[in-house]
């Protein structure tokens, strides 16, 4: 087991240079299987991107990695079953639904893992797919999924899914015939897989709007993609910097990915400049309370609601979050109230009263998201602060304890 140990009320200050994003990441290794060899760059050092690769070697699949690139080659890749040690080792190993379903029009999986925030069916995946002709079954925990042939179809999501778009998608770039996916999601990382689809030949038309395109053709070949820099390692950071900062460039991001979180900040009248691909955040005395609903894109992540209310804890006043798309992200709050927060659920909403001084302690992570809203709450501290299962941040920030050291964190990974 891992754990963390950080001493608070450290100035940070320097560069943090933006890993690759995990949430595109983990969408782009699993559509590898599409074609028979393919280059990805920036990929980001995490937990789940590890996991993914295991899951790629299992099915025959040769990764080779130099540095932050990975070539694939799936020209030896079978059909075979993959197993519940292998998809529960991250949520996203269903997205080797669509793409096997694409190639071999038949996959066996068991119910994928992923952080406990709350209740994920994936039945809009499961309904999109019947509409190209999947005929689905569930023995035990394993879902078998097959089709004579994919055939194109009109799908209409009931919500904008991301991963219910990213596994239609995916199906529909080998299916008959055009596919149109309405209500889609719209995230960034959509629109990274859809280039990375495109230059591997695919078909595909709609790019970051809610309706999309894709003509099915029989063979993909190559494809080349560069993985986009992390939003929500970004928003993280900056959200350190404005907690604890002094001039902390973050850099290698796209600000324009994070509109929401930079117009809360803004509106709080937090210390932050905006340049075209880096911000400079620095600690801000007084800070005006907000209100926040969780969105899907463009409104404000979801994946960003347990760091912002580390962040909250410091403004001066009554802040309220409403989670409106997981139903159980609130795990870190009673170890925020354990260090000196002052918060209350009610339901999907969060009342916070700032500002209140923090003091370290032992806290434990439930969730990745949890984890980096525990360490935020950490860096402002007094004292030591100890964060036990820290496995699930691992999953989605790499080199966090290099990053924070590196800009005068006083923080160590840990064995016990």
């Amino acid at each position: 087991m891992k754990q963390i140990k950080v001493v608070g009320q450290k100035i940070l200050s320097g560069n943090i240079e933006i890993s690759g994003a995990k949430n595109s990441a983990v969408a782009l290794l699993p559509a590898a299987i599409l074609s028979d060899e393919v280059v990805i760059k920036n990929v980001p050092s995490i937990s789940d991107v590890r996991a993914l690769e295991d899951i790629l070697s299992y099915l025959g699949a040769d990764v080779y990695k130099e540095g932050n690139k990975l070539t694939i080659n799936t020209k030896k890749v079978k059909n075979i079953q993959i197993t519940e040690d292998f998809s529960n080792m991250l949520r996203a190993s269903y997205y080797f639904m669509g793409s096997m379903l694409a190639r071999f029009k038949e996959v066996q999986i068991a119910f994928p893992g992923g952080c406990k925030i709350g209740e994920r069916p994936i039945d809009i995946h499961l309904a999109g797919f019947e509409k190209l002709g999947v005929k689905i079954k569930k023995e035990d925990n394993t879902y078998i999924l097959k089709a004579d042939k994919l055939i194109g179809s009109e799908i209409t999501l009931p919500f904008p899914s991301v991963g219910a778009t990213v596994n239609v998608l995916l199906a529909a770039t080998k299916a008959e015939g055009k596919t149109i996916i309405r209500n889609a999601a719209k995230e960034p990382e959509i629109g990274n897989l859809i280039d990375f689809l495109i230059s591997m030949g695919a078909k595909i038309k709609g790019r970051d709007t809610d309706t999309l395109e894709i003509e099915g053709v029989k063979k993909l070949t190559g494809g080349c993609v560069q993985v986009m820099a992390d939003r929500i390692e970004a928003g993280t950071y900056i959200l350190a910097g404005v907690m604890t900062g002094k001039d902390l460039k973050i850099s290698n991001m796209n600000p324009n990915h994070l509109t929401s979180l930079i117009n809360l900040l803004k509106e709080m009248g937090a210390n932050i400049k905006v340049f075209d691909d880096y911000v400079i955040a620095s600690k801000s005395e007084f800070l005006k309370p907000v209100s926040v609903t969780t969105e899907v894109y463009p409104g404000f992540p979801t994946d960003l609601q347990q760091p912002l209310t580390s962040f909250l804890i410091l403004a001066n006043g009554t802040s309220y979050i409403k989670e409106n798309i997981y139903e159980n992200r609130f795990q870190n709050v009673s170890y925020l109230k354990q260090m000196g927060a002052d918060i209350e659920i009610d339901g999907d909403t969060l009342t916070i009263n700032g500002p209140k001084e923090l003091i370290g302690g032992v806290v434990t992570t439930s969730d990745l998201r949890a984890g980096a809203a525990l360490i935020l709450a950490a860096l402002v501290a007094k004292g030591t602060t100890t964060i036990k299962e820290v496995k699930y941040v691992l999953r989605g920030y790499g080199n966090i304890v290099n990053k924070l050291t590196n800009v005068g964190g006083e923080i160590v990974l840990e064995d016990v």
